[in-house]
């Protein structure tokens, strides 16, 4: 790692963390080699094949394996593929995922493209892409399972629970757990809009880290909500990132394109590839946020864009009455920037319109995470239904 990235990363995780200095030299600085006995060879040993599914990836090659989740509603087994990429050198292990909801497509082609684009006789490491997780919701353009579960909400899962939570613990164990970083993609929900951006617990130096290496310009800070794969891994001690982008059932060129360089940056920054010149920016980083809801029935008209920046009172969208014709304009309670927001559509009182990341100092410590049922940075969770109440400690 340059001295230029090392000084950049210790600045942001000295404002965020709070760690000390000798903490994140050791958190960024790779160890010293260490001498070699007389006699020994300095020659790296050769690089093992990688072993997953009962399957043999020789270095230097890719392979398409397919996981064995579940069952279709016929008693056939449902394979669900995964691209594994193995590179000629050893390495870390990156695992890319996307579609744990069914309707977020911008991830699923993100992980598709980037993980084509990676050459695996240049790759030191291995990369493991699974683009569509939830294969089940996928097919059925649905964001939940069958049962009408949030699979991400289920991690690490329960060999002897729900649907949703049975694929939450397959996945986990076959493949999240063999990943030394992750990053997992998704969309807005429910007719809504994410602005680009990285969500990631920035107090954990190796987090952070992972964060910053993906060289996006807006990073929200949050450990995540229970039950998400994000926290699920963090938990386990595998830095993982979130990546928003775009809407669901909608393939955007430009946020597609975007996500994939995104990948492409991060590979050069973590020594999997070779690393691009290109000049490192410091991210605007938000360690708080607010949804804003509608107070009136009716068509919602947005005025602003995800990206725009608001002050209290500015006017974020107009409420019409379809019949009656009165306008109520909804304005912001907070400064900020807005993250996320819904989609023109007919709304009811209380509709989460608007995600707004407050513009509040770096240093202000972040706020703990919501429970389920509260407002959740991480989602809308108000129209996802509740798991059962057995499940809930999940």
């Amino acid at each position: 790692m340059s001295r230029r990235r090392r000084t950049w990363l210790a600045a942001l995780l000295l404002a965020l963390a709070g760690p000390t200095h000798a903490q994140v030299e050791d958190a960024i600085t790779p160890p010293a080699p260490a001498d070699l006995p007389a006699g020994e060879s300095s020659e790296p040993p050769p690089t093992p094949a990688f072993e997953i599914f009962g399957v043999s990836v020789p270095p230097g090659q890719r392979r398409q394996l397919d996981w064995l989740v579940s069952e279709s509603f016929v008693g056939t087994g449902l394979p669900i593929p995964i691209q594994v990429i193995h590179g000629n050198t050893p390495g870390r292990t990156l695992c890319l995922t996307a579609g744990i909801h069914g309707d977020e497509l911008n991830g699923v082609e993100i992980v598709r493209r980037a993980a084509a684009a990676i050459p695996a006789g240049d790759l030191r490491g291995t990369v493991i892409a699974a683009p569509i997780v939830n294969l089940h919701g996928f097919q059925r353009n649905s964001r939940y399972m069958p049962d009408r579960r949030d699979l991400n909400r289920f991690f690490p899962g329960r060999p002897s629970g729900s649907s949703a939570s049975r694929v939450a613990h397959s996945f986990f164990g076959d493949v999240i757990a063999r990943c030394d970083a992750l990053v997992d993609f998704h969309t807005g929900s429910f007719h809504r809009t994410n602005l680009p951006h990285v969500r990631a617990d920035l107090q954990r130096p190796d987090v952070a880290e992972l964060a910053l290496a993906f060289g996006e310009e807006i990073v929200m800070h949050g450990a995540g909500a229970a039950g998400t794969l994000r926290r699920a891994a963090s938990d386990a001690g595998i830095p993982a990132i979130t990546y928003e982008v775009g809407e669901p059932m909608q393939l955007r060129e430009e946020d597609i394109e975007r996500g994939a360089e995104r990948v492409e940056t991060l590979l050069g920054r973590l020594g999997m590839l070779p690393e691009q010149e290109e000049l490192l920016r410091m991210p605007e980083v938000y360690v708080r946020s607010r949804w804003v809801r509608v107070e009136d029935g009716g068509i919602m008209l947005a005025q602003v864009e995800v990206g725009d920046r608001v002050r209290t009172g500015d006017v974020l969208a107009t409420v019409t009455n379809p019949i009656s014709s009165h306008i109520r304009v909804l304005r912001s309670p907070h400064t900020g920037r807005v993250i996320g927001r819904a989609v023109n559509q007919v709304v009811i009182p209380g509709f989460a319109a608007f995600h707004i990341g407050l513009a509040v100092p770096p240093e202000t410590p972040p706020e703990p995470t919501p429970p389920p049922g509260v407002d959740d940075p991480e989602e809308a969770v108000e129209e996802a239904p509740a798991p059962e109440a057995e499940e809930r400690p999940e």
